[in-house]
C-alpha cells in the first residue's frame, strides 16, 4: 500500500525562551479540556494530569537529545516514568495538541512520531519490531485516537483521522480514515469518513466484529441453502446461526 510519509513535527525548544514553552502548554491543556469531559479547570489539568506532566518532560528531554546531550536526556526521561509511569523516549518526535489520558503504562519507542492532535489511552505501546538501527517505530497521523491496551508495532503508517480499537495489535500500515480492530488487527475502512474539523473521535470501544459477523452470515446462509435443497436426507448436526445476539448453548456441548 502507497503511503505518503508523514513529516515529522518541529518540536518547540523549550530551552530557547519560557514564552514559547507556557504557549505550547496552554494548548496541551486546552487539548485535555476539549477531549476529556472530567476535566474541570486549567488548574486541575495542570496539576493532577499526569499525561501533561510526561509529555512537557519529553519536550525538554528531546531538546537534549537533538543536541546531543544524550546521556542527561535519558535521564531525565527516566525520571519522567518513574513520576508519571510513562515511558517515552526522549527521541520520539511528538506533535502539538498531544494527548496521553489516564497514561499508565504507555510506551513510546525511540523512533516513533506522532502528528498532530492524537490521542493515546493508557496502556498503549508504540513498539518496534527490529534490531537493526533506523526507523524501527511507528508513525502516527494527526488526529488518530489509540484505544487503550492497543499495541502498534515496526516501522508502520497509521494514517490521519484513523481509530485504533482497544486492545488491537497492529502490524501493518493503515490507510487514512480506518478503524482498526482485533488481533491481528483488521482494517475497517469507515463508511462516514471523520474530517479534520470535526470532534474528536473517541470512540474506541466501538469495535465492529468482522469476524463473527462473517461467521454469522455464512451460518445463515448454509441454513438457508439445505432448506432450499429438496428431498435432502437429515444433515449432520451443525453450528446454526445466533438468534438475534446470543449463540445457542447446544451448539457447543454446554
Amino acid at each position: 500500500m502507497a503511503t505518503e510519509a508523514i513529516q515529522p513535527y518541529p518540536v518547540v525548544h523549550p530551552l530557547r525562551g519560557l514564552k514559547g514553552y507556557f504557549t505550547m502548554m496552554k494548548r496541551d491543556i486546552s487539548s485535555v479540556l476539549e477531549r476529556d469531559p472530567a476535566a474541570r479547570s486549567r488548574l486541575e489539568v495542570f496539576l493532577v494530569y499526569s499525561g501533561l506532566h510526561a509529555i512537557w518532560v519529553h519536550r525538554i528531554s528531546h531538546w537534549l537529545w537533538k543536541h546531543d546531550v544524550r546521556f542527561f536526556a535519558r535521564w531525565l526521561s527516566q525520571i519522567g516514568r518513574g513520576l508519571t509511569g510513562i515511558e517515552i523516549h526522549p527521541g520520539a518526535i511528538i506533535g502539538p495538541g498531544f494527548f496521553i489520558d489516564h497514561g499508565m503504562g504507555v510506551v513510546i519507542g525511540e523512533t516513533a512520531e506522532i502528528g498532530a492532535d492524537v490521542t493515546l489511552y493508557h496502556g498503549v505501546t508504540l513498539g518496534g519490531t527490529s534490531l537493526e538501527k533506523g526507523k524501527r517505530h511507528p508513525t502516527l497521523g494527526d488526529r488518530v485516537v489509540v484505544g487503550a491496551g492497543a499495541k502498534i508495532l515496526g516501522a508502520i503508517t497509521i494514517g490521519e483521522d484513523s481509530r485504533i480499537g482497544a486492545n488491537a495489535v497492529v502490524v501493518k500500515s493503515v490507510p487514512p480514515n480506518s478503524v482498526v480492530v482485533g488481533v491481528p488487527g483488521q482494517i475497517v475502512r469507515r463508511s462516514q469518513p471523520h474530517r479534520p474539523t470535526d470532534a474528536p473521535d473517541l470512540d474506541h470501544t466501538s469495535l465492529p466484529d468482522i469476524v463473527g459477523v462473517t461467521l454469522k452470515q455464512l451460518l445463515e446462509r448454509v441454513d438457508a441453502l439445505e432448506d432450499r435443497v429438496d428431498g435432502h436426507e437429515v444433515q449432520k448436526p451443525h453450528i446454526h446461526a445466533p438468534k438475534g445476539e446470543a449463540w445457542e448453548g447446544q451448539d457447543f456441548t454446554i
